[in-house]
């Protein structure tokens, strides 16, 4: 079953689903970067301007709602919550330094908040219910839709990061392209056999798959293959597709990128 053409669905003012027609589901969960007024106000200046945020890939991957495929995208940033952590807040990478569902340090490793002003265990519970549970209501109905309509669905995780250098959260330089499954539970074999496949014919970039970055919450639990939902996260250093001195997008270089990305998709894609 086929849509005639392309939806748009706003969950209040945390996210727009732009309701595709093939068995593709583009989550972005850390594209937003507003901050409510309030909340800037108990911030340190630094923290203010949402440095964290995956800037711009959801106009990275604007091609993917031309070929037909549907796009979640959050409105919020993630200091006010991370869509892409457990409502338990368990860490993804024990042993290791991370952030969490409601961020107290940036990847820099210095503090979010003012002295004093971080939030406290009420505030997180009505975060998670203002901000949180929206954009997971509207990740899994728009699953379960696609899914039903196709008989299976690729979940693609779209993220990025500074890559030039955050000793807070890796040593040196990550890699142009991380693939994360999960160490393989997240998808079907063969769908990260063909995605690898396409990274190993192409020399522009350097890439890994299950390295420093193997996949956040929503990779890890939707990522249900046995039962028709393959979930794939792509890592991208930002300097991939912009500048990451003065974060502007470079177009360039992400038209340099897209073609890739849409290769690798298709290639999840593949019956």
């Amino acid at each position: 079953m086929n849509d005639a053409g392309p939806v748009e669905i706003a969950f209040d003012d945390v996210c727009v689903l732009h309701r595709g027609r093939i068995p593709l589901l583009v989550s972005l969960p850390h594209d937003g970067s507003d901050i409510p007024a309030d909340l800037r106000g108990r911030m340190t200046p630094a923290s203010r301007s949402a440095p964290d945020t995956d800037w711009h890939v959801s106009r990275l991957y604007a091609f993917a709602r031309d070929m037909g495929a549907s796009m979640l995208v959050p409105r919020w940033s993630r200091y006010v919550i991370d869509l892409n952590r457990g409502e338990d807040d368990t860490s993804l990478y024990p042993g290791q330094n991370t952030t969490g569902l409601v961020p107290l340090v940036r990847f820099d490793g210095e503090p979010v908040y003012l002295p004093g002003m971080e939030p406290d265990a009420g505030e997180v519970a009505a975060r998670i219910a203002r901000y949180w549970r929206p954009y997971h209501q509207a990740l899994r109905g728009e699953l379960e839709r696609l899914r039903a309509a196709h008989g299976r669905v690729l979940l693609w995780e779209g993220h990025s990061i500074r890559g030039s250098g955050l000793p807070f959260l890796f040593d040196g330089r990550l890699p142009d392209l991380n693939l994360g499954t999960a160490s393989g539970a997240s998808c079907a074999p063969q769908v990260q056999a063909r995605v690898e496949a396409v990274l190993g014919r192409q020399a522009g970039y350097d890439w890994v798959a299950n390295g420093r970055f193997k996949g956040g919450h929503i990779t890890r639990h939707y990522g249900d293959p046995a039962n028709g939902i393959d979930a794939v996260q792509l890592e991208l250093s930002q300097r991939t597709y912009m500048d990451e001195a003065s974060l502007a997008y470079d177009e360039v270089a992400a038209t340099r990128l897209q073609p890739l990305l849409g290769t690798m998709l298709a290639a999840a894609l593949a019956a």
